[in-house]
């Protein structure tokens, strides 16, 4: 008997990287092949000289496919065959000399994301979107701050860098306040950040930059399809509620209890030191009057729409449904963050003048030096996958193969989302791996009769869930280095293995979700997006 609590004792003492060694060689296979993988950058560069050469070969090879559309048809030849189109050759190599610039500046999530991203910034730089977490989350009562936290996350997605720089930090800071350890407080806004990272109640700059993607895609098989950035709003909205529901209980009935109570003999900082800063009165007179200029700009908003007549209605048909309200989305989004973001500036004195939102925008634009290349070598592979037809006759003999096993019904989105997730432990970029998947599975799936905007949707699912537990997410290394001041010793299996049950709960709670949401109750996944298309 003494023996056995002996045992028991002894693997209760052990930590976590000893007592999970499988799954560590597990996390460090993953790192090791995410390591080997070439920057973005380079990874879209290769491939376009691959898809310049294997079109040179498949073009000598004769390969082609029949095409499924009907006669007469826009962009289906007369003879109804696709065949290869080879860029090594002489009209090849012209085609891309004089189309790399006109790809770049062409390829719609540049411009949609850059200018989203003016209108947040200055929402960001002013203080308004900080002060409206801290305040969100340090106003909870003690029961529902977990819930805060999490929802608090999720929102905070609109401006990326503001959830993992400044929420995640105060969400452990709070929770060891309350007496509860820091690094379940970090967990769950880590878990709202990044694992509902597509979810928000709000268009945000993801929205415009995925829809540009998977417009060209959808193209392939139908040029006149196009894809709004509000494509996967309604479902999204309803995502906030779930991941937030779902990460509150992850925390509560499974970090929080395998943590255990927190010893700040652990900690390699000076705990006494770590303040929180309250609201102060200026900064809720900021954020009321920034609110009141909010409701302001949507009541004139609701007027250029809600009337049968509004100006921004179709022109023709009267109604919303590819209105330039819809389609002007990005512009929409710029206002609604840049004007309260300046009114709030203006009350707590960081604006006071345009220099102050000149200074905002110059400074965001100035972080997106590396976005800008990665979206120049990513419109290059675009174009180059849909001028050699690769995409198509991908897509067209991916579509036989799965109507050959019998995968055309609701079940083939599995499959889809855990590719997107297994992929993503590798390629942490949502843009970069997207650009790549959308050309073949996005024709490929609208084939066997899904739309653009529902394939969309679940790509997001798959993209988010796993965002948690790879070492390839960009701001993994700066959760690492937060976790580290509350345990000394923390390492990387460590937080992955914190992070996975949240991880696994969300892919199954997304999941079923999204099947209950688009083929339980044939709800569309956003404002005039069809479930299904007809080829």
């Amino acid at each position: 008997m003494s023996n056995a609590v002996e045992t028991k004792a002894n693997k209760s003492s052990q930590s976590p990287e000893q007592q999970s060694g499988l799954f560590n060689r597990f996390l460090a296979t993953v790192e090791f092949l995410g390591n080997m993988l070439p920057h973005p950058i380079t990874l879209f560069a290769m491939l376009c000289i691959v898809i310049v050469v294997f079109s040179g070969i498949a073009d000598w090879m004769g390969l082609s496919a029949i095409d499924p559309r009907p006669e007469g048809a826009k962009g289906r030849d007369a003879d109804g065959v696709i065949e290869v189109v080879s860029l090594l050759s002489a009209e090849g190599l012209q085609r891309i000399m004089t189309g790399l610039v006109t790809n770049f500046t062409g390829f719609a999530p540049l411009g949609t994301v850059l200018v989203a991203l003016l209108g947040v910034s200055v929402a960001e730089h002013s203080g308004m979107l900080s002060a409206a977490m801290r305040g969100m989350v340090m106003g909870a009562s003690k029961r529902l701050v977990t819930f805060m936290v999490v929802f608090a996350a999720i929102l905070s997605n609109t401006a990326s860098e503001l959830g993992y720089v400044v929420l995640i930090p105060l969400a452990a800071m709070i929770f060891h306040s309350l007496g509860r350890h820091p690094l379940a407080g970090l967990a769950a806004a880590f878990a709202g950040v990044s694992g509902g990272y597509s979810a928000n109640l709000l268009l945000g700059t993801i929205d415009p930059l995925l829809a540009g993607i998977t417009t060209p895609a959808a193209q392939m098989i139908d040029p006149t399809y196009h894809v709004g950035p509000e494509a996967n709003w309604y479902f999204m909205m309803i995502s906030v509620f779930l991941i937030a529901i779902v990460g509150t209980l992850v925390t509560e009935k499974i970090v929080e209890p395998r943590l255990g109570k927190y010893n700040p003999d652990e900690a390699s900082i000076d705990l006494s030191e770590n303040n929180i800063e309250h609201l102060t009165a200026l900064e809720k007179k900021g954020l009321k009057w920034a609110g009141v200029s909010l409701l302001v700009v949507c009541s004139i908003l609701a007027l250029t729409i809600v009337p049968e007549d509004g100006i921004l209605r179709h022109p023709e048909t009267g109604a919303v449904a590819g209105s330039p309200f819809l389609k002007g989305i990005v512009v929409l989004i710029f206002v609604t963050f840049a004007i309260p973001g300046f009114v709030y500036g203006r009350v707590v004195g960081t604006m006071k003048s345009d220099r102050d939102v000149i200074d905002a925008m110059s400074k965001s634009m100035s972080s997106m030096g590396m976005y800008i290349v990665l979206v120049f070598f990513a419109a290059q592979f675009v174009a180059f996958f849909k001028w050699t037809n690769l995409g198509t006759i991908l897509a067209i003999n991916g579509a036989a193969l799965l109507q050959a096993l019998n995968l055309t019904g609701p079940e083939v989105f599995i499959l889809f989302i855990m590719m997107c997730a297994m992929v993503n432990l590798c390629l942490g970029s949502s843009s970069a791996q997207w650009a790549v998947t959308a050309p073949i599975f996005v024709p490929m799936l609208m084939l066997v009769g899904y739309a653009p905007e529902t394939i969309q949707a679940a790509y997001r699912i798959g993209d988010s869930v796993t965002n948690l537990i790879t070492p390839m997410m960009s701001y993994f290394g700066l959760i690492l280095a937060v976790a580290t001041k509350y345990k000394k010793d923390m390492g990387i299996g460590t937080l992955v293995a914190t992070m996975l049950p949240y991880s696994m709960f969300f892919f199954v709670g997304w999941v079923a979700l999204f099947y209950i949401w688009v083929f339980g109750f044939g709800l569309p996944v956003g404002p005039n997006s069809p479930i299904y298309y007809t080829p």
